[in-house]
């Protein structure tokens, strides 16, 4: 990973799947919808102050969500935010900074 860049693409664990948890309302809220699923499959991290996760989601049927998450440092907050989403994604589609 260089410096400021996105990491390589990991698959989703249970601390990434409690970050998207910490989400999901707001994303619903912003999506005007409820996901049947909410599963996080994949992702990428970003060092910046705090993190930046973009993270693929499976929310039901062929259907996923991409998220960007921002996870200030600790001493800072512990909330997490959700910085921008994009809708209509596939399995197949790659975690692009957005």
């Amino acid at each position: 990973m260089s410096c400021g860049g996105a990491s390589e693409v990991k698959t989703a664990d249970d601390e990434i799947q409690k970050i998207c948890n910490d989400i999901r309302k707001e994303l619903e809220k912003k999506a005007n919808t409820t996901f049947e699923e909410f599963t996080a499959k994949q992702y990428k991290s970003q060092v910046v102050a705090g993190t930046n996760y973009f993270v693929k989601i499976h929310i039901g049927n062929e259907k996923y969500v991409h998220v960007r998450i921002f996870k200030p440092l600790p001493h800072v907050s512990q909330d997490v935010e959700l910085s921008n989403h994009q809708l209509g994604k596939s399995a197949e589609e790659e975690i692009a900074y957005f």
